[in-house]
């Protein structure tokens, strides 16, 4: 799968998941045990926020704290739509997967800062999903792909101390790939 295709989906599925969240639902618990459903959607548009200045070749130290505190304000939906908005016209920019971009952790290339940043989007989808009892049902050609990019590194990343995918979790023998998927991120399905 393409990275900017997989960027597309994976913001749309994040998307559809903000659009269903009730008005009374956003301080309803997520998967996240650290964050109730409007700090997870603010962590999404955060990280949308952050990929117009990071593509362009800002460091972290240019953006400074900007985009700290709650990006939601009165109107949490459209917070979130604009954010997408930006990180999808950030990364349709000629060249922005080719550029390197400066991380907390290290220069990358824009195609991988991207994946990481759709990854999240695709896993924390399912978690807004769960929180607030839409459809939980993930593409199962994205959990295919993103499933077989991560399973052989995942050990890896884990015992370098990469703690964001949650306490490891072993999926039954028989479980299909969303689940897997989701165990590998940590969650149970």
């Amino acid at each position: 799968m393409e990275i900017r295709d997989f960027h597309v989906r994976a913001t749309e599925w994040f998307g559809r998941g903000v659009r269903a969240v009730g008005d009374d639902a956003w301080h309803e618990p997520t998967p996240c045990t650290e964050w109730d459903v409007h700090q997870l959607v603010n962590h999404l548009v955060s990280e949308c926020r952050w990929m117009p200045p990071m593509l362009e070749g800002k460091t972290i130290a240019d953006v400074g704290d900007a985009l700290d505190g709650d990006l939601l304000g009165d109107d949490p939906r459209g917070a979130w739509e604009a954010a997408a908005a930006e990180a999808s016209a950030a990364v349709d920019e000629d060249g922005a997967l080719d550029r390197t971009v400066h991380l907390s952790y290290g220069d990358r290339a824009g195609s991988e800062y991207t994946f990481e940043v759709a990854s999240d989007l695709f896993v924390h989808g399912w978690d807004l999903a769960r929180a607030v009892g839409a459809d939980e049902r993930m593409d199962p050609e994205m959990v295919d792909f993103l499933y077989q990019t991560m399973e052989p590194v995942m050990a890896q990343l884990r015992a370098a101390g990469v703690d964001v995918f949650g306490s490891e979790v072993t999926p039954p023998e028989d479980a299909d790939q969303q689940t897997k998927l989701l165990a590998l991120y940590g969650r149970v399905a």
